[in-house]
């Protein structure tokens, strides 16, 4: 079995990450593309995976592969098992109180979605008020907009200064007689970094609930649902070294409790008649049929990673990486790029979204490709943000555990190709 190359981070070493051992780890970066070295810079979009996920689910597959919570033979027992540890993994690595408020769902979509239907339609009609804010992803405004449309439910936002953060003057009128606050932690296109702590504090204080989607949050900075205030929060496997397929919603017990439930069929309920049925126990409640058992298991490996590499570790690798690319692109090209968010990488995730002169981010995405270098180009599933920002799209880099200096200088590099194009 592989470990980390960074294991004795866990172990009480203070060092940065060694990112040229924990490349070791990742198969895909050894491959080239046009004939270049991969340099892969769209980790928000979906990162890469180590040899200890994929290592992990193949395990699981070749020796213990069978349906959860139902068989009593010894293999189904084992994936009952390691289903179940993964869960409580997770409950771990975000400080949740109990792992049976971790509910496994498809993604942080889906998670959040599963709030706005059992819980949002439960408690939210015409009158009631819902604050989020300008720079949220689809998936935390469209579910929000759905109610406002089916239900009448009033919609308020915090709006985006110049600056590049949230505009806080006047939260406490904001959220006046609100039943549900629902916010980022981490913007997609800024990487701007709310003050969760501060906006549950104020949220509960005018008696309303907080969502937090934490989906560019939870891979990149150390994490503690307690101490942040939530009372829901979704993240999605796939943007912290693990599978696609799967994502968590956390939630306070006493919530999942009164929720109905989302999805029906089996394995949710604990007795069914012809006339009614009785759900189960939380969360199971909320996992109907088969879940995502080998991605669950890959989810746990992702996590024991980034345990053993050190999430205090990771976000000063990062912060340091982001700071180094904003400074790059601005003393190589000046006014020529445009960078968009925070000025300062303390203030940001993992997040460098610009644009290159006139130059649409779709064709200079296509240049930097033929350079290896993958970044994403496009509204980045924020539409009502690219509004804000007075342009149709932007490229954004975006960096993870094995991306360095090296990677920022391709890009860098890469940009010169895209004057030669367009000249």
């Amino acid at each position: 079995m592989t470990t980390p190359a960074n294991l004795n981070l866990a172990r009480g070493r203070t060092r940065p990450l060694d990112v040229a051992r924990v490349r070791k780890d990742f198969p895909v970066l050894e491959r080239t593309v046009h004939g270049k070295r991969l340099v892969y810079l769209d980790s928000a979009a979906s990162s890469q995976k180590p040899l200890p996920v994929l290592e992990a689910m193949e395990r699981y597959y070749e020796t213990t592969h069978a349906n959860v919570h139902r068989g009593v033979y010894e293999i189904a027992e084992e994936a009952t098992a390691l289903y179940e540890r993964a869960r409580a993994k997770v409950a771990k690595f975000i400080g949740a109180p109990s792992p049976e408020e971790i509910i496994f769902t498809k993604n942080a979509t889906e998670a959040i979605n599963l709030v706005a239907y059992s819980w949002g339609r439960a408690n939210l009609g015409p009158g009631s008020i819902l604050v989020t804010s300008e720079i949220e992803h689809h998936a935390n405004l469209v579910p929000w907009l759905q109610l406002h449309s089916e239900k009448g439910v009033e919609l308020r936002y915090l709006r985006l200064l110049p600056e590049g953060v949230l505009d806080l003057s006047q939260l406490e009128a904001t959220l006046r007689g609100a039943s549900l606050l629902a916010i980022t932690a981490a913007s997609n296109v800024l990487g701007t970094l709310p003050p969760i702590s501060e906006l549950a504090h104020a949220a509960h204080s005018a008696g309303a609930l907080v969502l937090v989607d934490a989906a560019q949050y939870v891979p990149h900075l150390p994490t503690d649902v307690t101490a942040l205030g939530a009372d829901f929060f979704a993240f999605s496997a796939h943007k912290m070294l693990g599978p696609t397929g799967i994502g968590v919603l956390w939630a306070r017990r006493e919530l999942l409790e009164e929720m109905p439930p989302f999805l029906t069929g089996g394995e949710m309920i604990r007795d069914v008649r012809l006339d009614s049925f009785t759900t189960n126990d939380v969360p199971w409640k909320f996992e109907a049929g088969t879940p995502p058992i080998a991605e669950a298991v890959g989810l746990g490996a992702a996590v024991e990673y980034l345990e053993c590499l050190g999430m205090e570790h990771v976000r000063e690798h990062e912060q340091a990486l982001t700071a180094y690319a904003m400074n790059a692109l601005e003393e190589a090209y000046g006014k020529q790029v445009a960078i968009y968010g925070p000025p300062s990488a303390a203030e940001r995730a993992a997040v460098v979204s610009f644009s290159y002169k006139d130059v649409h981010a779709h064709d200079l995405a296509q240049i930097l490709d033929g350079a290896g270098v993958c970044v994403r180009a496009g509204h980045h599933c924020a539409k009502p943000l690219m509004r804000l920002l007075g342009v149709p799209a932007t490229a954004r880099a975006s960096f993870s555990v094995y991306n360095d200096e090296s990677d920022v200088d391709a890009l860098v590099g890469a940009l010169r190709e895209a004057d030669k194009v367009f000249s």
